[in-house]
């Protein structure tokens, strides 16, 4: 499926817009303030982006006028009324998909997640995903309401899906994700009291986390750190991108396992866990893991260059329909046991396959 497609099924896929109808006393002695300025700040979740779609809609009063001018300054005394677009809440059902389970007790379990599989719903994805699959396994048949509109407008990607997941009313708990299209571990908790837990230990970075991945290149040192602030790109607001001026802190160990003509199987260790951090490291040292649409990995390299590597180099594209990421080894502290908990899963088939393809290569 296209990108455009995808977009298309992602908003098609989510019930339509509802409207809030809100009316705003500015207080008495207000210091002039731009209009869309003071309701994103003013009216929960609403983003500069949703507030400016009411202003040009026509949706939006001050004292009985229509504004549409994002620069409009409001003032005390003036009466704001306002119509905010806003998703209605979705219902989450449980689904009989076949999960790929190494681990399980009363508090938590470990999933093999498969390449193509997203972990939580969201605006786009409220069926198919790995808790629809784990709300089923648990028994759950009841459907579970959520609001979706703590999201950020622009993308429609949740600002904060641990939040959302770690309520009362919904399980399982999501204490940490992998992209769609990264195989491998991931733990999820079973009660409120198991996700604070485990939680607190990704945010004491005492959990640890080993990739593989194959990625474009053979440049990178044996072994070494990428250290870079990871922000939103600028150009594209869906992605991400290493930042000097901005963004979060984040940090990847790596370690060259194999070198072949024209990539690298990589074993990489987050220290921190940035959104894309491990594709996004990778890509800003010139080094895109091969079959990453996002990031440039899904592009020949190799094109123009010497016909045998041009041809591995398509072929190797043909056959990588995801990035090559693979969550291979978790290990963290069993919140209530106290144990030291570790499990490895193996490289999937699409990864081991172009291995054998780049193995090949260097006997010729």
């Amino acid at each position: 499926m296209s990108n455009k497609e995808e977009n298309k099924d992602y908003f098609n896929h989510y019930p339509d817009y509802e409207e809030d109808i809100l009316v705003l006393n500015v207080p008495s002695g207000k210091v002039p303030e731009r209009i869309d300025t003071y309701l994103s700040t003013l009216i929960k979740n609403a983003s500069r982006t949703r507030v400016r779609k009411s202003l040009d809609e026509g949706m939006v009063k001050v004292n009985g006028n229509i504004i549409k001018k994002a620069s409009y300054k409001i003032t005390g005394d003036d009466i704001i009324e306002c119509i905010m677009l806003r998703r209605p809440p979705v219902k989450l059902v449980p689904q009989e998909i076949p999960l790929d389970i190494v681990f399980e007790d009363n508090y938590l379990l470990v999933v093999n997640k498969p390449a193509g599989m997203v972990v939580h719903p969201g605006v786009g994805n409220r069926y198919d995903t790995l808790v629809n699959a784990v709300l089923f396994h648990l028994g759950i048949t009841d459907e579970i309401e959520i609001d979706f509109n703590d999201v950020n407008a622009d993308d429609g990607v949740i600002n904060d899906p641990g939040k959302v997941f770690a309520s009362d009313e919904v399980r399982p708990g999501i204490v940490h994700r992998l992209d769609k299209n990264t195989s491998g571990l991931l733990v999820v908790a079973k009660t409120t009291e198991v996700l604070s837990l485990l939680q607190a230990q990704f945010a004491d970075r005492t959990v640890s986390r080993t990739y593989n991945a194959i990625a474009w290149g053979t440049r990178l040192e044996d072994e070494g750190s990428i250290i870079g602030n990871i922000d939103r790109s600028p150009i594209d607001r869906k992605k991400f991108a290493v930042s000097t001026k901005s963004g979060k802190y984040a940090k990847t160990n790596f370690k060259v396992l194999k070198r072949y003509s024209i990539a690298s199987l990589i074993e990489l260790k987050l220290e921190t866990g940035r959104t894309h951090q491990i594709r996004v490291h990778l890509t800003h040292n010139k080094h895109p893991i091969i079959g990453d649409e996002d990031y440039g990995g899904n592009i020949n390299n190799y094109k123009g260059v010497n016909g045998e590597l041009n041809n591995l180099a398509k072929y190797v594209i043909s056959r990588s329909q995801r990035q090559l990421l693979h969550a291979k080894d978790l290990q963290f502290i069993h919140p209530i046991t106290n144990e030291k908990m570790l499990f490895t899963s193996e490289l999937p088939e699409d990864m081991i396959n172009v291995i054998k393809i780049l193995e090949a290569s260097l006997l010729l």
